[in-house]
């Protein structure tokens, strides 16, 4: 029981890794407010996991409704310690040349804005009650630059410089605030053929599911990371280390051929 005693938000919580973190952080002993626009899987959740949860429907992008969510939990439970900003979209996979940029305004908006307001309201809060933990979910596309999703890079790199800044700032109320970077975690918005990227990038070939990203976030949220603060934590397989040692080795096999 990691988590007995506190309250959390969960942004985004009704799917992927979302619900996944939502789940853990009842069983982990946690009450739980699910805050996400999809009002039929939010409830639905809600409702499965019992009387430590409840739905809010919230639009991230809108601070007003981010406000509520944080006045909701604390009127349904009392407080506020944990802030999961997990709420995001992806954008077009297109090269930069051929991508319109269409997409820009609102993938900004609820990847960027919505993890900054939640921040800051949950640590108005957090700062007047004492202390607390934030966590805002970027992406290894924040940490390792891609050529196809220049939005979404971007907007994931401005989480991690977001947290670093805000944990410096909050530091002195007792409000942690860390990121985790996920890669190739199966879920809806993760479009792509993940076989071969995972055969040629992620060093632990198996799968990454919501639930990985979930322990990862209930440990950042949780007492035993009393220490940390201003991080980004990977979820990635080894992805961000290096390719898997097979393609280092036939790389260097085929130079070492070259120069013979």
């Amino acid at each position: 029981m990691e988590l007995e005693g506190k309250v959390a938000i969960v942004t985004g919580g009704a799917s992927g890794i979302g619900r996944a973190t939502a789940e853990l952080f009842v069983a982990e002993g946690a009450k739980v407010v699910i805050a996400d626009v999809n009002v039929t899987d939010g409830e639905e959740l809600a409702a499965g996991l019992g009387p430590a949860a409840t739905f809010a429907r919230t639009d991230v992008t809108d601070a007003d409704e981010v406000q509520a969510a944080v006045e909701f939990a604390v009127g349904k439970f009392g407080g506020l310690h944990v802030m999961f900003n997990n709420a995001g979209v992806s954008s077009a996979m297109a090269r930069l040349l051929r991508n319109d940029l269409t997409d820009f305004s609102r993938v900004m908006n609820v990847n960027l804005y919505g993890v900054m307001v939640g921040t800051q309201r949950a640590a108005r809060h957090m700062a007047a009650n004492g202390g607390g933990a934030i966590i805002n979910n970027a992406s290894l596309a924040g940490i390792k630059p891609s050529a196809a999703v220049v939005t979404y890079s971007a907007s994931k790199a401005a989480v991690i410089h977001f947290t670093k800044s805000a944990a410096i700032d909050l530091a002195e109320y007792g409000i942690r605030v860390n990121c985790v970077a996920p890669a190739h975690i199966l879920t809806a918005i993760t479009s792509y053929d993940m076989g071969p990227v995972i055969r040629a990038t992620q060093p632990l070939q198996r799968q990454g599911l919501p639930e990985d990203v979930a322990q990862a976030v209930v440990y950042l949220a949780s007492d035993r990371a009393a220490q940390v603060t201003g991080v980004v934590l990977p979820v990635d397989g080894g992805t961000a280390a290096g390719p898997p040692a097979g393609q280092t080795a036939a790389i260097l096999s085929g130079r070492t051929k070259d120069r013979e």
